[in-house]
């Protein structure tokens, strides 16, 4: 069926007038007075986000409920989100396995679509493990990531370089289409510039669960900052102070400021007992902690974020945009995704960002329209 929507009324990220149409999914250059129209009177009309670092959403743990992906997705979508990759942290083989069998073997995604894994561990430093179950660190070897392959679903891959044997993994890893990032590491500058060298192209959640930046050492900070590196950062105001979020913002700027959330299952829930894998977490005053008060992802959708980075960095709505955006896919190397230009797919976010707002008012997947508030 042929799927055709016209969303009028509505601003682009730079306050211009934005007219848009969807046709059979994809937008298209020509408007078509047949269409069913979508009002965004007032609204700004942005490309759908994307979030590559997400841990689950509405009570869903990925690490602990794999088999339930396909139930996140409608949450999402009431946050704008319309693609996502779901996030396994360092877990039991069972858990990765699991993951990706749903991913590949699901075809009628509800809301925000998975567009591949990213395993998060388990080849990660023991020092900088953070709130991932030291149980199951393991270091690199071929032989563990035999089978990850983007083809396979694995999309992207977090690790630790300096660990033995890190960088023949990030070499094949990289030939198999898998992004691989930096993180939970305590490698020095050099190490993570032979990581670059291996291919990697990314840091995992940049200042968190790393060395910080010193005079004579810059660390992995300091090598993102003044390198090459897409850096993710988490703006959800807990797990950066306000002038660390501006030293990231003004450093990487908006092509290698990667905004993710790493959202946990508290998303949506009030606070309490929450998981994160096989842990148990605590949710309070939008933080997610273990019990021994380690931070354990977040409670804030990309949304959120998006309203921290702009209100805290002043930045353009453009460039805050542009973050969840025509970053992820371009560092994903997704060719259909990210810009309102014809020929890409027809999602789309509606937000109202009148006086440094940033809420999500209606979310278009492929020309259909999955969430609208203002029918609620």
């Amino acid at each position: 069926m042929t799927r055709s929507l016209r969303v009028l009324g509505g601003t682009d990220v730079h306050g211009g007038r934005r007219d848009v149409l969807v046709h059979d999914g994809l937008l298209a250059a020509a408007t078509s007075g047949g269409a069913p129209v979508l009002d965004a009177t007032g609204l700004t009309v942005a490309p759908g986000l994307i979030d590559l670092q997400l841990n689950g959403a509405g009570g869903i743990d990925v690490t602990d409920e794999p088999e339930r992906l396909r139930e996140i997705g409608p949450v999402l979508a009431r946050y704008g989100v319309t693609a996502y990759l779901p996030t396994v942290i360092t877990s039991s083989p069972g858990a990765r396995e699991t993951a990706l069998a749903t991913f590949t073997g699901t075809n009628d995604w509800a809301g925000a679509v998975p567009l591949g894994v990213h395993f998060e561990g388990p080849m990660i430093a023991p020092a900088r493990k953070g709130a991932h179950p030291g149980a199951w660190l393991t270091e690199p070897s071929l032989d563990l990531v035999a089978s990850w392959s983007r083809e396979a679903g694995v999309l992207m891959a977090t690790l630790a370089p300096e660990l033995p044997g890190a960088l023949d993994v990030i070499a094949a890893l990289t030939a198999r289409g898998v992004v691989v990032s930096v993180g939970h590491t305590e490698a020095s500058a050099d190490q993570v510039a032979a990581a670059e060298a291996a291919g990697a192209r990314c840091v995992t959640h940049l200042f968190n669960a790393m060395p910080p930046l010193v005079g004579r050492e810059p660390g992995p900070v300091g090598r993102a900052l003044a390198g090459h590196l897409v850096a993710g950062v988490i703006a959800d105001g807990h797990h950066l102070a306000p002038d660390t979020l501006r030293t990231a913002w003004r450093a990487l700027g908006p092509d290698r400021f990667l905004a993710v959330s790493d959202t946990t299952a508290a998303l949506g829930v009030p606070d309490g007992p929450a998981r994160l894998g096989d842990q148990s977490v605590v949710v309070a005053g939008g933080a997610v902690r273990l019990e021994d008060g380690t931070l354990a992802g977040s409670a804030a959708a990309l949304s959120d974020c998006l309203r921290t980075l702009r209100a805290t960095t002043g930045c353009s709505l453009a460039d805050t945009i542009a973050a969840a955006t025509t970053t992820p896919a371009a560092l994903i190397g997704d060719p259909t995704r990210g810009r309102l230009d014809p020929g890409y797919r027809g999602d789309l976010v509606l937000l109202d960002t009148a006086d440094g707002r940033f809420d999500v008012v209606a979310t278009v997947l492929g020309g259909t329209v999955v969430h609208d508030t203002r029918e609620s």
